[in-house]
């Protein structure tokens, strides 16, 4: 009895000992945690509650932000740089000292105070739409996750570096402590997308259906009667020009214009002079070349090219001062955004699209003008077929001048501007071989040739290659053919042109023809021709249903000789809106594109 009192005294002396002993082991480990791990969240992986705690250090001060889970979505801004997001199936964040990285677990969303000077305001990056002014910091913002399910998870992490790189910039933020943990983070990547052959189009919009949107567009906003006192200066000028372009009374016609291009020639010529008396436009002077302010003169994206070399060098129009801009371009070549970040044979276009999302982004942290009017009075100018794809979402409110102007893909009539897509041969010249031979000299009724890609043109050569003398339609041009006479040849001495869409809808032969005076056949439905809010297509083209390639012929034979000649002529007479100049010219290709931006803004304008 005796030994068994003392074995149960030793034992208890021996459970105190080792409770003493876990107690030391687990007060050196919170210890070792709370000097050892970043941002000061040692205590996290043994919190229930979702909260992540991050300690944000900027130019001034350090401040403590408390980022509540996804379902209470609710955050209390002071100093606020940056937010990671929990994932809803995620507890607990694990950091490790070992390789200084950081789990980022779900989406990714990133709210940014430009505290420059004070004057700018709490941007919601993600979806670019809540603002509040830098004296109302304290109040209570809405963490909105407006992210749609298309949305690509993830971001590349240069590219998000050097977007945030850029912001800090100017905030005075201190970029090196704290984008320690976002550099190295290992971001969820992003789910492939398989690209599928380019396939006929569900539904179809005709010509005159396109005509019927743009009557009800520029109606409706007519009908607008915008509120004075809630208007920026610069928008007030845009009204007042909107009611001189609507009740517009020209004396004379310009004799540089020919009448029957146009819709309505008088508002096109008040329109215009408007534009030349008032419009100013701010070019953004952030990104880095190539991608940004380093244009492509030559081939088939020439287009966003020439715009960019003439605009940014503008004395007219272009102002250094943003406060007295209409319009804000931004500069970047959508060709060269391909080049820098399109890994060949991928499939994958994420990164195009996060890249100019994060410059939009970017845009609207630093600067206070995106948020003013929700992006309506940005523009950009973009001839590569991937595009559409690059601004959709993020620049959804924005003026897009684009040569893929397809209404199937997002592509907004009366608002989106149809770019035409020129091939430039010779970036010195670009006027080297215009023009062709007169009527009574076109022997060939129609010309084609050109790769086989997209699902039409197949269709095309099955019906009329080699199946009639007086349709020269080739694939690719036969070397028995080009010695005899060569592609620009051809185009000189035929009187129809045809202009299939390839894997779109847009093709640089519509242009093409227009510079060696043969009247284009358009076959592309859904495509929307340059300038088409005010050119009359009709009078200088002939648009031709997909349907209808098997009756082609007879369609382009049943149209009388004097009715071509007429068309002819008119060939003759727009070519001028259609060339570019080094310096440019009154009524050229720089002034209509910029003249369709600014007539998209006047009819767009809203309360």
């Amino acid at each position: 009895m005796e030994y068994s009192v003392q074995f149960q005294k030793l034992c208890q002396i021996e459970a105190r000992k080792y409770v003493l002993v876990l107690s030391v082991v687990a007060i050196i480990y919170l210890m070792l945690q709370t000097f050892m791990l970043p941002y000061g969240i040692a205590l996290k992986s043994l919190l229930p509650d979702n909260d992540v705690f991050l300690s944000v250090r900027n130019g001034f001060t350090t401040s403590q932000l408390s980022v509540k889970s996804e379902n209470e979505g609710v955050i209390y801004p002071s100093n606020l740089i940056g937010l990671v997001k929990q994932d809803d199936q995620s507890k607990a964040d694990e950091f490790s000292e070992s390789n200084n990285s950081s789990k980022e677990i779900g989406r990714i969303t990133q709210d940014i105070v430009a505290s420059e000077k004070g004057k700018y305001q709490i941007v919601r990056l993600s979806g670019l739409n809540t603002v509040n002014d830098a004296g109302k910091n304290s109040s209570r913002v809405k963490s909105d996750i407006a992210g749609n399910n298309d949305e690509i998870v993830g971001q590349p992490q240069q590219v998000l570096q050097d977007s945030i790189l850029e912001l800090n910039a100017s905030s005075g933020f201190d970029q090196t402590e704290n984008l320690e943990g976002l550099n190295k983070a290992n971001v969820i990547q992003p789910r492939k997308k398989k690209v599928r052959p380019g396939m006929p189009p569900i539904s179809v919009t005709p010509i005159d259906k396109m005509n019927r949107i743009l009557t009800r567009h520029f109606a409706a906003s007519t009908k607008l009667k915008p509120q004075w006192s809630s208007l920026h200066d610069r928008d007030k000028e845009i009204i007042d020009a909107k009611l001189k372009i609507i009740n517009s009374s020209v004396p004379g016609i310009d004799k540089e214009l020919y009448a029957p291009l146009f819709r309505n020639v008088s508002m096109f010529m008040r329109s215009y002079e408007l534009m030349e008396r008032t419009l100013k436009v701010y070019v953004y002077k952030d990104g880095k070349k190539p991608i940004f302010h380093q244009p492509i003169l030559k081939g088939l994206y020439a287009s966003e090219g020439w715009f960019m070399k003439l605009m940014e060098g503008n004395k007219h129009f272009a102002v250094k001062n943003p406060e007295k801009a209409h319009l804000f371009y931004m500069p970047f070549s959508s060709r060269n955004l391909e080049y820098a970040l399109y890994e060949p044979s991928s499939h994958n276009r994420t990164k195009l699209r996060e890249f100019v999302k994060n410059y939009t982004q970017t845009i609207a942290a630093k600067y206070p003008f995106w948020n003013r009017t929700g992006g309506t009075d940005h523009f950009v100018v973009a001839c590569h077929d991937w595009a559409p794809y690059e601004t959709r979402h993020h620049m959804e409110n924005s003026i897009k001048a684009l040569c893929n102007a397809d209404v199937t893909i997002g592509f907004k009539i009366g608002r989106d501007v149809s770019l035409p897509e020129t091939f430039v041969r010779y970036a010195r010249n670009p006027l080297r071989d215009i023009g062709g031979k007169p009527p009574s000299k076109r022997n060939i009724l129609a010309f084609y040739a050109g790769n086989s890609h997209g699902y039409l043109r197949p269709i095309l050569l099955k019906h009329w290659k080699d199946k009639d003398p007086d349709m020269r339609i080739y694939g690719l041009l036969p070397n028995t053919v080009s010695r005899r006479m060569n592609y620009i040849q051809h185009m000189k001495s035929s009187k129809y042109c045809i202009c299939p869409k390839g894997h779109e809808v847009n093709s640089p032969r519509v242009v093409e023809a227009i510079f060696y005076d043969c009247v284009p056949v358009i076959i592309s439905d859904n495509f929307v021709p340059p300038f088409f809010e005010v050119l009359n297509w009709e009078a200088f083209s002939v648009i031709v249903a997909e349907k209808d390639i098997p009756n082609l012929k007879n369609i382009l034979v049943s149209i009388p000789k004097e009715k071509y000649i007429e068309m002819q002529f008119a060939v003759r007479m727009v070519q001028r809106h259609f060339l570019w100049h080094a310096r440019p010219m009154k009524y050229d290709l720089f002034h209509m594109i910029l003249h369709s931006i600014w007539y998209s803004r006047v009819f767009q304008i809203q309360r």
